[in-house]
């Protein structure tokens, strides 16, 4: 089988468009937390250009009037508290209409605190519990194997979430047993809830090394450069018998001053 149907793929948007999609989804992220007077802005800023990439860069394979298709491309939000930029991707993508961004955290609102698979189209997976992400991104991935599908499974997991055991339980399965058909994706934006990752767990470094020696295929990018993220999600396809990991280099609420690198409700 090939992964690519054209059918079922999105069209691509080019590198201006994609640019310009991320300052729109930014500014959907800055309302809609600001409206809801809680939520992790700094955190959703520093993931919202791979988000954007994965979605409109002609790499996931979706299909919004079937969201439960069998042969979809599934995405995993680890870090779950940076749902807001999955629901500003999945409004772009037309799962639900952009006016409901409106309701971040209202009661009743599909578009909780933490992504929630039962209450909204488009979401794959509830998380917010970090660690457990790419354990379930790789339960996803064996059953393609099982099932004889082709689709990919990606996973954006945090710096901070690195502390769980329960990834690096999952790095070691998922290099076991060669799935190649999952591309993990960490948001490196140095902060985690309570400080700098470098203070509060430094034996994250050194990070490359460390997937390398876990028998991951890895490479490095700017988290913010479009063009670097593209061809990163383009070049997992060419890797067989591996699970990939792109580690991507972010700053936690890139683009406003004011909350850049800051430490503060993230």
């Amino acid at each position: 089988m090939t992964h690519i149907d054209e059918r079922r793929l999105p069209p691509a948007r080019n590198l201006e468009q994609l640019q310009e999609t991320v300052w729109k989804l930014s500014r959907q992220i800055l309302q809609m937390t600001t409206e809801a007077g809680s939520g992790h802005p700094s955190s959703s800023l520093s993931a919202i250009d791979v988000l954007t990439g994965l979605y409109f860069g002609g790499i996931l394979r979706y299909d919004v009037e079937r969201p439960d298709w069998k042969g979809r491309d599934r995405f995993i939000l680890s870090k779950g508290h940076a749902a807001p930029a999955l629901y500003a991707v999945l409004a772009e993508a037309s799962y639900f209409d952009a006016e409901e961004l409106s309701t971040l955290r209202e009661i009743g609102s599909p578009l909780e605190g933490h992504p929630n698979r039962l209450a909204l189209p488009g979401v794959e997976a509830s998380t917010g519990s970090l660690g457990q992400g790419l354990s379930i991104g790789l339960g996803h991935a064996l059953a393609a194997r099982l099932d004889d599908e082709d689709y990919r499974v990606y996973v954006l997991i945090g710096d901070g979430e690195s502390d769980e055991g329960q990834i690096w339980e999952a790095a070691m399965a998922g290099a076991k047993y060669q799935v190649d058909n999952l591309t993990a994706i960490l948001d490196y934006n140095q902060y985690q809830q309570t400080g700098p990752v470098t203070e509060v767990m430094p034996s994250l470094e050194p990070v490359v090394d460390k997937w390398e020696a876990f028998g991951w295929d890895v490479r490095e990018i700017d988290g913010h450069d479009m063009k670097q993220i593209i061809t990163a999600l383009q070049e997992v396809f060419k890797v067989k018998e591996q699970p990939q990991m792109i580690i991507a280099h972010t700053l936690k609420g890139r683009g406003l001053s004011p909350f850049a690198n800051d430490n503060v409700n993230r």
